[in-house]
């Protein structure tokens, strides 16, 4: 997972008309510790289909308080820029959690560029 070193970094990340994937995560964070052992093989899995990018609330501060991220692990989908969904809550998250977020994310990411494609 690309770690997201600063601010501008991560605004040129979300502009991509692909679907993207911020996961907002601490070194002293035990919950997102807890999610790290398994995060490669969900990254893998949807590979082909959109990007996780790392945002670590210490280093790039500024990003998560622009964001609205109170609690960590917190996951927000973008695309062109714009927000499309996210799974922020300070509870500890499963990996079937993550992939039934991202499965969302895909949707409503497919559904925003079908809309798109009709209206050229």
């Amino acid at each position: 997972m690309k770690q997201v070193q600063n601010a501008a970094e991560f605004q040129v990340s979300i502009q991509s008309s692909n679907l993207i994937i911020a996961v907002f995560k601490a070194d002293w964070c035990g919950d997102c510790k807890y999610i790290d052992p398994f995060m490669p093989e969900v990254e893998e899995k949807y590979k082909d289909r959109l990007t996780f990018i790392e945002v670590d609330v210490d280093k790039v501060g500024d990003v998560s308080q622009e964001q609205g991220i109170m609690g960590i692990p917190s996951f927000v989908a973008y695309a062109d820029g714009r927000e499309l969904v996210r799974f922020v809550n300070k509870l500890r998250k499963s990996r079937e959690e993550i992939e039934d977020f991202v499965g969302k994310a895909l949707d409503v990411y497919h559904t925003l560029h079908d809309m798109a494609e009709r209206k050229e």
